[in-house]
């Protein structure tokens, strides 16, 4: 059952995000191997940003679905 060639291989990086209603997110997102988090929003087909470990005025530890036509601008901390 251990078979190592199908783990799921996460690299998270931090992010704080500003949304169109003036919200501020901070959390993290997976990328793949060879991708920068500006390549989530330029290259990835899903509408949607995936956050995780997400802090919002409305509490912490959240997973959320962001729509990307909906954030005004993102930050990476590198």
């Amino acid at each position: 059952m251990g078979n190592d060639q199908n783990e799921y291989v996460t690299d998270y990086r931090s992010i704080t995000i500003k949304t169109t209603d003036g919200s501020t997110i901070n959390g993290k997102v997976n990328l793949t191997s060879k991708q920068r988090v500006s390549d989530l929003f330029t290259e990835s087909g899903s509408p949607f940003l995936i956050m995780v470990d997400a802090v919002t005025r409305d509490g912490s530890g959240k997973i959320l679905f962001v729509n990307k036509e909906h954030i005004v601008w993102a930050e990476p901390e590198e």
